[in-house]
């Protein structure tokens, strides 16, 4: 576990000052902003420029990348001319003077998403990441097959749970049936959609929105190199929504998003296989959203953990509950969401 101290020691360091432009001299005081499961986040005021910053400090990967802070740092410089993005200022991925790497970006105004009120202004900000044009140097991972990529992270994701001894059955029962049914689907179909980059982890506290200037989108981890059928899906499903909120949205709501992300997009994209692939991307990230809690909370369950946020814990262990996951199973796997036929 990272002590403050070190931290602290850390940025009011010679290297640190000096990436910063600074002269070594000017005390750098950190404001935690929250943790996430996988980094800590720190704000600070650069002594010279007075911009606010934000400091992010990557404790582990669930790529399983060695350099997951350069991964972020890169992948926030591809997205730069968006202007919907944190501007990444520095890194430091080398773990010296830190067991962990480090990342440097401004800090960016707003307030979290609200699904009733801001659904037109997520759209406007997807449309203007996924029709960014991808650098050829890109860092960024990119999957052949995306759907199948999800299916696979999620086989794995649940083989930490179906083989932990401490594992409830009924729960081991659901999430078997709904690994099945889903690998069922045409998961290595190919679609002809154009490649961009994709945030795959949208939930509402990823957005900062302002409704009288600029809105953004924070936070990634977990950039790929996919379609945009991912993220829309990711963004709209109940395992999202229903996350940080109480909201689980209709399908009209979810084909009134669609109709304002393609108007969004214009002729900047082709948007044409939207629609027809929302549904496999849909049923395929029900499940990653399950498969996901079930390892994590094996991992909330053991000793040791670096992090562990309460609130988080309440949410995987309502997830998790049979009612929760016959729902999904029933309602979201073994149907067409947006026409709602079996």
């Amino acid at each position: 576990m990272l002590k403050e101290k070190q931290l602290r020691d850390y940025v009011n360091g010679y290297s640190f000052q000096n990436a910063m432009g600074l002269r070594g001299y000017e005390e750098i005081n950190l404001f935690p902003l929250g943790c996430g499961e996988y980094n800590l986040n720190y704000s600070f005021v650069h002594p010279i420029t007075g911009k606010r910053l934000v400091l992010r400090v990557s404790t582990a990967s669930q790529m399983h990348l060695e350099r997951q802070a350069e991964y972020e740092y890169f992948a926030l410089k591809d997205l730069e001319p968006s202007g919907r993005t944190p501007r990444a200022v520095f890194c430091d991925d080398s773990k010296k003077q830190l067991p962990y790497g480090v990342t440097v970006m401004e800090w960016l105004p707003g307030a979290p998403l609200n699904y009733q009120r801001d659904m037109r202004t997520a759209a406007e900000i997807l449309a203007d990441i996924h029709s960014l044009k991808v650098p050829e140097s890109t860092r960024i991972i990119r999957r052949e097959a995306p759907a199948q990529g999800i299916y696979d992270e999620c086989l794995a994701m649940a083989q930490h749970y179906l083989e932990w001894d401490r594992a409830d059955k009924r729960v081991c029962g659901l999430i078997d049936t709904l690994i099945t049914e889903t690998g069922g689907l045409p998961l290595k179909e190919t679609s002809g959609a154009p490649v961009c980059i994709v945030n795959t982890e949208l939930n509402s506290g990823n957005f900062l929105i302002n409704p009288d200037g600029k809105s953004y989108l924070i936070d990634w981890e977990k950039p790929l190199l996919s379609e945009p059928a991912q993220d829309l899906a990711h963004f709209l499903v109940p395992t999202t929504t229903f996350w940080k909120t109480d909201t689980i949205l209709t399908p009209e709501e979810i084909a009134t998003f669609a109709d304002n992300y393609i108007a969004a997009v214009g002729d900047r994209m082709d948007t044409s296989t939207v629609r027809e692939r929302l549904p496999l991307f849909f049923k395929v990230t029900c499940l990653r959203g399950i498969t996901w809690c079930a390892m994590a909370m094996r991992e909330y369950s053991e000793p040791g953990r670096a992090l562990r946020n309460e609130i988080t814990f309440k949410k995987i262990q309502a997830y998790l509950a049979p009612d929760f996951l016959s729902n999904i199973l029933d309602n979201y796997v073994r149907k067409d969401f947006l026409c709602g036929r079996a």
